[in-house]
């Protein structure tokens, strides 16, 4: 019989998945560890220090901040409905994972690593060619908006079912950054769920990283807190199709 790789959560674990996943101990991960990583425990905080609140956030509205590591983008979106739970989505090399839902308390909180899984574009401060469509938009990429796009070669990945390929020519979904709200409504990034592109991130842009964060500044892990933008002050100019 073929051997899959598929991720594994005891059924007392689910709700520990849904509330804060850096606490859980068993395992939440494909057997081989490929699809889920932990990292540092992240603090969200605004460009003038304060921590993001998950009650504070506008409905729709892209935020941007760097993680795991220092030069990768991911975005944030409170969406106008909850994100679908369960969701089973497969990798490019066939190894599956499930994604579990949003956070908040209507869990419509999302939050996906930026870097398109086709060919690694990704938000700049010059300009953006992917950014959350919201559902009052338009995009040539989908049917209808509500999505994620990247308009270098209209890629569209769905935000409620775990990043996954809508259209376009990308053949797997995103990355999904697993974020923690505490009892003081307070957001924290903890981990990764699902094929990542950072290493052919680095490769790919190597030159333009180093000249932005230094020889190795750009591969450093956040360590303590990240600081969130909206899209449009993140990026001089955004694109869209």
């Amino acid at each position: 019989m073929e051997r899959r790789n598929f991720l594994r959560l005891s059924a007392t674990s689910a709700m520990a998945v849904a509330v804060a996943p850096s606490l859980i101990t068993q395992k939440l991960y494909a057997e081989d560890g490929s699809l889920f990583q932990t990292f540092e425990k992240v603090q969200l905080k605004d460009s003038e220090g304060n921590p993001m609140k998950s009650a504070t956030l506008i409905e729709e509205e892209n935020y941007v901040f760097n993680y795991p590591h220092a030069a990768t983008p991911a975005i944030m979106v409170n969406l106008l409905s909850p994100a679908n739970k369960d969701v089973k989505l497969k990798a490019e090399d066939g190894t599956e994972y499930v994604f579990r839902g949003g956070i908040g308390a209507k869990g419509t909180i999302v939050a996906y690593s930026a870097i398109c899984a086709h060919q690694l574009t990704y938000p700049q401060k010059s300009m953006s060619m992917f950014q959350y469509v919201p559902t009052t938009g338009k995009t040539l990429a989908y049917e209808h908006a509500g999505v994620f796009v990247c308009t270098s070669h209209l890629a569209a990945y769905d935000p409620k079912q775990g990043g996954k390929v809508l259209g376009g020519p990308a053949k797997q979904g995103l990355a999904s950054i697993i974020l923690e709200i505490d009892a003081d409504d307070n957001i924290w990034a903890v981990a990764v769920l699902g094929p990542n592109k950072f290493q052919e991130f680095f490769d790919a842009f190597k030159q333009d990283l180093k000249a932005e964060y230094g020889r190795r500044g750009a591969k450093k892990l956040v360590k303590t807190e990240a600081v969130v933008k909206t899209l449009k002050n993140y990026s001089a100019e955004i694109i869209q199709a």
